[in-house]
């Protein structure tokens, strides 16, 4: 590869990175070629982007970047595979559901909205992170809840009210 491609490939993954909040640095080495077609096609199924990358170009295109990796570019060893979503727990739930049937990918760590995990042992941690959907939902449900509590205690306490007055009346 030349300066001019290594160049190219440089800035190209810096525009990916800048354009993603969502990072997963992963390690996909000991896979056979059958497990990896099944691994890009769940990561296809789940809206993620994955890509075997060159250490040194990702490490020189997060260096450029405006973003703070923390200490990702020094889990840049051996082999690495970065994958990509707009939803922070797609990669980890793909990862999560494959690893049921193959003892890899393994995490090596992950760059979601400026917040930094590291190791395989965050796994867990990730693939329970809600989505920003998710999120306005459970927001929605909360402010509806109390509303609903007063319209129902209105209406049946309306409906005891006027059971008490026409108990009191009658007598």
């Amino acid at each position: 590869m030349t300066r001019e491609q290594k160049a190219t490939v440089i800035q190209d993954l810096t525009a990916t990175l800048g354009e993603n909040s969502t990072i997963y640095l992963a390690d996909i080495s000991g896979l056979n070629a059958t497990q990896t077609s099944n691994l890009r096609r769940a990561c296809f199924k789940a809206n993620v982007s994955i890509a075997v990358v060159k250490n040194t170009l990702l490490a020189k295109a997060m260096e450029a970047s405006d973003k703070d990796f923390g200490e990702l570019p020094s889990l840049l060893k051996g082999n690495t595979t970065i994958l990509m979503s707009e939803t922070a727990n797609a990669p980890a739930k793909v990862i999560k559901t494959f690893r049921v049937k193959a003892a890899k990918p393994l995490l090596k760590g992950a760059y979601i909205g400026e917040a930094i995990y590291v190791g395989d042992h965050m796994m867990d941690v990730l693939s329970e992170i809600k989505s920003r959907e998710e999120m306005i939902g459970e927001i929605v449900g909360l402010l509806q809840s109390p509303a609903k509590n007063v319209i129902s205690a209105l209406k049946s306490g309306g409906g005891k009210l006027a059971g008490i007055l026409k108990t009191l009346s009658e007598r």
